[in-house]
């Protein structure tokens, strides 16, 4: 038994990989948001956006073993160098973008750690902030060039961080869940009024990562698997990712419980208020153990997320995609270096930043159907007859996804244009 789960434990790394991404910061808190606010009804939506997840990871790893050259070299050999750049800069745009969100997240982890230290002013000023920016980014950045065997070690610390998150969550949910919070609240309506649709998109954009799962395809190539490993790798991913989905509910439904249906307000605006989640695991240490928690979620797509935007537009520019190239470490430092001058913009209160963090925002979900689209392309390919052509359930799944995104850019398009033209 024991043999059996180190195998599975050691063959779902791609898949771990991209669950850095999907069970960040971003996930973690719009769940919480998204439970306080819409109750119930909103963990069906999560499950649908799962299990589009699983359709969009299967295509791109089945892609991946498929293709004898990368996803964006065969775009460029099909379509031109164009589109091969165009699909790569959107990414890496989207991802350089969304990495000041991974910053801000390790600030908003190490606040409430140093609320009851000394005066509590240490981590209220830009300096401090500015600093801890620094020595994190400088860190990542003297592993890129430093580490040898570079994704083994990323794949060894995503498996240790994750397993983190995965443990706090689902503990937390069984204790309320069987305790008394939960028969508290979930029954009545959120006293909220006019609910927020950012968080609850946010919260389907982030598990249905349509770029987590674009860089699939690259991983499941970096591990050196072939067509004849598609299946049973196929099979420990789809576990994985349902782990995940899993877990993004216990987040969901442990807020809905903790929140939904109270009498007042539920203003989740903090690490300090998503917090309160944790209290009856833990008591007064529960903001200690999800700052922790969220800056292990920061942490764990904090080079993932650079490095699937420096990777896929190296690629993209024909320059290479493997960690041990040169280019994809170089566009990778250039991602890290764009987040935290974002993040760095937005903790000195500058002015413009709202616009800009907006103008990322909806990037993100406007960059989703294009992505989605050109997985769905190279896996339409005619020449992909016999064992190479891809089984018509997922083809099926992701032409969902397809549409699933394109209403999603939609409708983010339409609330953004509305919050900015107020």
């Amino acid at each position: 038994m024991m043999r059996r789960l180190k195998e599975l434990f050691g063959r779902i790394g791609p898949t771990v990989i991209v669950a850095a991404v999907v069970l960040g910061p971003g996930t973690i808190l719009t769940s919480s948001k998204v439970g306080a606010s819409f109750g119930f009804p909103a963990w069906f939506l999560l499950a649908l956006s799962t299990f589009l997840m699983i359709g969009m990871v299967a295509l791109a790893a089945r892609l991946g073993v498929t293709y004898e050259r990368s996803l964006c070299e065969e775009l460029a050999a099909r379509l031109g160098r164009g589109a091969s750049l165009f699909v790569g800069l959107v990414l890496f745009l989207v991802v350089a973008l969304f990495q000041s969100s991974n910053n801000m997240a390790i600030i908003a982890g190490l606040e409430p750690l140093f609320e009851d230290v000394g005066d509590g002013t240490l981590l209220t000023s830009f300096g401090p902030k500015l600093a801890v920016l620094l020595v994190i980014n400088l860190f990542v950045v003297f592993c890129l060039f430093r580490i040898r065997s570079l994704y083994a070690q990323i794949e060894r610390l995503m498996k240790i961080l994750v397993l983190v998150m995965i443990l706090a969550f689902t503990c937390n949910f069984i204790v309320v869940l069987f305790g008394s919070a939960g028969s508290e609240a979930g029954s009545g309506g959120s006293q909220e009024s006019g609910r927020d649709l950012i968080p609850l998109l946010g919260m389907i954009g982030t598990t249905f990562s349509i770029g987590g799962a674009f860089y699939q395809a690259y991983l499941v190539r970096e591990k050196g698997w072939k067509l004849s490993d598609w299946r049973e790798g196929l099979r420990d991913s789809i576990i994985g990712i349902c782990v995940l989905g899993a877990v993004t509910s216990f987040i969901l439904l442990t807020s809905v419980l903790t929140f939904h249906g109270r009498p007042g307000p539920v203003e989740l605006k903090s690490v300090g208020d998503v917090a309160r989640q944790l209290e009856p695991l833990f008591g007064k240490s529960a903001k200690v153990i999800f700052s922790l928690g969220i800056m292990a979620g920061a942490l764990s797509s904090f080079l993932v997320n650079a490095v699937i935007g420096g990777t896929i537009l190296s690629d993209s520019l024909g320059k290479g995609w493997r960690l041990s190239d040169a280019m994809p470490r170089r566009l990778t430092c250039l991602a890290l270096l764009i987040g935290m001058l974002v993040a760095s913009m937005s903790l000195a209160g500058a002015s413009g930043t709202v616009g800009l963090i907006t103008f990322a925002q909806a990037l993100t979900v406007l960059g989703l159907p294009m992505l989605a689209g050109a997985l769905l392309y190279l896996g339409t390919r005619k020449d992909l007859t016999g064992e190479r052509k891809v089984p018509r359930w997922i083809l099926v799944s992701c032409s969902l996804g397809f549409v699933v995104a394109c209403v999603l850019a939609i409708r983010t398009t339409m609330i953004v244009w509305g919050k900015i033209a107020a």
